[in-house]
């Protein structure tokens, strides 16, 4: 008879909720004056996002404020890696969750929620072009006033922006300076909850806030947009969680710039990344050049692309909407292949100089 033993192991988790944090950085390019583009992979924490950080942090918060009781209910409206966050949480910490979608999230992050055991209530998207973000909240709101069930109300929560502290803290363990975060605002956490702790440490840097077209966050009138995660439609009362402070200058990108990146990095690197990640790459990629030389750049990438498979990677779905574009394709191609001879440049003439 084999006895059974009780001891733990410090490299082995117990719950899928360790393995949050500690995300690789990836050097995507570099030009030939030592600037250098990193991406921050947030798709490598468990749910295949860095959303997760803040749904656990906001159920920890509700825990200790008491707003949530053993064996409760959570409710949220979602485009889905929250609500993939909250799902891992709930079902770890014995909570039923129930998750306020429409049909333009993505469909795996849907069967990812519904694997997980949450309840997925759908609401009537009048809006086909874009997702029904005012209607999600409604329905929530109700659904959370009828049963008494905890709405964590992401885009005001504290435990949103709270819940990336771990992540700037990877980022100065990681580099010797930070010299622009770029990031997607969305509801405002992981952007500016990292910049806010960043700054907190004394690191000194710019910070490049990313939203798509047709997003009301950075004003202008609202209009139809594909970026799924991202963004704030025309009747949507921002949350105080995009802090404006935070955020030094504010850029908005076009789909079919967001989406052509995220192919890109996909065929360079062989990780596909989300939309809304492509859009900040996008940006990069243009401003590269332009930064100071021996900068470092960080690209917040906030989840995995293997979530769009049968949209901005399938070609049809793309050519449908009118966002599929080679010239697009090639012009982020030329980019990457005048940093990638700038540096071949520079090597070349260090080393004339030191044979000279």
């Amino acid at each position: 008879m084999v006895a059974t033993l009780s001891r733990t192991y410090p490299h082995i988790s117990q719950y899928a909720s360790d393995l949050i944090g500690n995300t690789p950085l990836l050097e995507f390019t570099r030009t030939g004056s030592g600037t250098r583009l990193l991406l921050k992979l947030e798709q490598f924490n468990p749910t295949g996002s860095g959303k997760v950080r803040m749904a656990r942090q906001m159920v920890l918060d509700a825990e200790q404020s008491g707003k949530l009781k053993p064996g409760g209910h959570i409710v949220e409206p979602t485009s889905g890696n929250t609500g993939l966050g909250l799902a891992l949480v709930a079902l770890e910490r014995g909570y039923r969750f129930t998750a306020v979608v429409d049909g333009h999230a993505s469909k795996d992050k849907l069967r990812a929620m519904a694997a997980m055991g949450a309840e997925l209530v759908f609401v009537d998207s009048k809006n086909t072009t874009g997702p029904s973000t005012v209607e999600r909240r409604r329905v929530a709101d109700e659904i959370a006033t009828r049963t008494g069930a905890f709405r964590p109300d992401q885009h005001n929560n504290l435990g949103n922006s709270g819940g990336y502290t771990g992540l700037a803290g990877e980022l100065l363990d990681a580099l010797p300076q930070i010299d622009y975060l770029i990031g997607a605002v969305g509801t405002g956490g992981s952007m500016c909850g990292t910049a806010r702790e960043l700054r907190r440490r004394g690191a000194a840097f710019t910070t490049i806030g990313v939203e798509p077209v047709g997003s009301i966050i950075f004003g202008g009138p609202g209009g139809k947009y594909w970026q799924s995660g991202a963004g704030a439609p025309e009747g949507f009362t921002i949350g105080s969680n995009v802090d404006y402070s935070m955020i030094d200058e504010g850029v908005k990108v076009k789909d079919i710039d967001a989406f052509t990146a995220a192919r890109v990095v996909a065929r360079r690197t062989g990780l596909l990344v989300g939309g809304s990640a492509g859009s900040c790459v996008s940006v990069a990629l243009k401003r590269l050049a332009l930064f100071p030389a021996g900068s470092t750049v960080v690209v917040l990438v906030c989840d995995s692309g293997e979530k769009y498979l049968d949209t901005i990677y399938n070609d049809d779905w793309l050519y449908d909407r009118d966002l599929l574009s080679d010239f697009a394709h090639r012009r982020y191609y030329r980019l990457l292949n005048a940093y990638s001879d700038s540096v071949s440049i520079a090597e070349n003439d260090r080393s004339l100089g030191m044979s000279a």
